[in-house]
């Protein structure tokens, strides 16, 4: 668990590095790669404890929503 964990922070901070740079020097194939990578860091942080409480925390965000908007 420990190795994936910090294989997790490696990718995050790859995101974060590629997301920073300015949009329009972007091509068609970097973003393919940056969609990829993070792709790849959400099934990394998913099984985690870290990952459940991002679930967790949407779910219940989704549920207020929901019923903000309900009858």
């Amino acid at each position: 668990m420990e190795l994936t964990i910090n294989v997790a922070v490696l990718l995050a901070v790859v995101v974060v590095w590629r997301l920073r740079r300015r949009v329009q020097a972007r091509s068609r194939s970097d973003q393919t790669l940056t969609v990829a990578i993070v792709l790849v860091l959400g099934v990394l942080i998913a099984p985690t404890a870290f990952g459940r409480w991002i679930l967790d925390v949407v779910g219940q965000l989704a549920q207020s929503i929901s019923q903000a908007d309900g009858p």
